[in-house]
């Protein structure tokens, strides 16, 4: 199995200024050949198969970067263009812009030339960097993905190749309804129902956020105070992600630890994005993210995940007598079936006929 570790890197200055120089040429060898592919395709009617080989002689700076850093720079537009073709919604590969996408490049592990040693890691081209390793791994490093985030900090995450570990298979089964005032509300096969809150993550430093904005705005374009000003910002929406993902971790780890199957419903954020009333607290709750937690740990451990159909009525059926009720307003948290009397909270309802689904 591959698994992946992610570590803080701590390089020198000539180390910062080559990354910094790699992230660009990465980015700019991505750039050239799209347009190069776009231009030839309107001339003569094909596709260009087109290398970063071929570009060097023409700009000299990239013989001294990291080869495979341009290779893989190479697969991941042919990866975007197969996607394209595959499904027409994806959209047609765009450009990479400097300020938007993310700074970061994948080298690949050749004849050991990455490996950890006493605190540091060597990688391809800049030789050994400080690395914070907060946990050891065994198994065969595959690649490594070195990148810089907005607050300036420099991550690293590689890619290994591990023997799959034996998970000794568990007893439950539970049911997974997703919700804003709680984040999820699970009931499982002994009848045990659980609401997990919220965290709100953004909502509970959105004052803090909001004056390191109003800060930034208030500096002059390109000064060093609007840099500093900007750092604080990225460093608090740094913290408010980092708190995020800590909560979805430790809930999905939970959740596939006790359970066999698991059951959640589907949700399409992108949709309900739309309501202007609830993007932000649907941008916040990062159920796609947990989504995604859910079905790589499970594969890891074993378990069988089961995404209900994205038009299934759990909130409108009753899980005592199966009558369907109709639609239910937002603002509705308990009702009564009419066929069999039961009072019903609407979310342990929908997480009771959620598990239904695994039986």
């Amino acid at each position: 199995m591959l698994r992946s570790y992610q570590f803080r890197l701590y390089p020198n200055k000539e180390q910062q200024s080559y990354f910094a120089n790699c992230f660009g040429s990465v980015r700019f060898i991505y750039n050239q050949m799209l347009a190069d592919k776009i231009d030839h395709y309107k001339n003569t009617g094909k596709m260009l198969k087109n290398t970063p080989a071929q570009y060097k002689e023409e700009f000299p700076f990239l013989k001294d970067m990291d080869s495979l850093a341009l290779a893989n720079a190479q697969l991941n537009l042919e990866k975007a263009y197969k996607n394209f073709f595959r499904d027409k919604s994806v959209g047609f590969p765009k450009f990479k812009v400097k300020h938007k996408s993310k700074a970061s490049y994948t080298t690949n592990n050749q004849g050991g030339n990455i490996r950890i040693e006493g605190g540091k890691i060597k990688l391809p081209k800049i030789g050994f960097v400080t690395i914070k390793q907060h946990r050891e791994f065994d198994g065969l490093i595959k690649s490594c993905t070195i990148s810089m985030n907005k607050a300036g900090n420099y991550f690293i995450s590689i890619l290994v190749e591990q023997e799959t570990p034996e998970w000794l298979p568990e007893e439950h089964k539970i049911g997974i309804d997703l919700g804003l005032s709680d984040f999820a509300i699970t009931t499982n096969d002994a009848g045990e129902s659980v609401k997990y809150a919220n965290p709100k993550c953004l909502y509970r430093s959105e004052k803090k956020v909001k004056k390191a904005q109003r800060a930034l705005s208030r500096k002059q374009k390109g000064s060093k105070n609007q840099e500093k000003a900007r750092l604080i910002l990225a460093k608090k929406h740094e913290k408010i992600a980092n708190q995020r993902k800590d909560f979805l971790h430790k809930l999905s780890n939970q959740i596939t630890d006790e359970n066999q199957v698991i059951v959640i419903e589907t949700l399409r954020s992108s949709n309900m994005m739309k309501n202007h009333k609830l993007a932000k607290a649907i941008g916040d709750v990062s159920w796609s993210e947990f989504c995604r937690q859910l079905a790589y740990k499970s594969e890891w451990k074993g378990r069988t995940l089961i995404k209900a159909d994205r038009f299934y009525p759990s909130t409108q059926i009753c899980s005592t007598c199966g009558h369907r009720d109709g639609k239910k307003a937002p603002h509705i948290r308990e009702w009564t079936c009419p066929a069999c009397g039961a009072t019903h909270d609407r979310d342990i309802n929908a997480s009771k006929n959620l598990l239904a689904l695994a039986k």
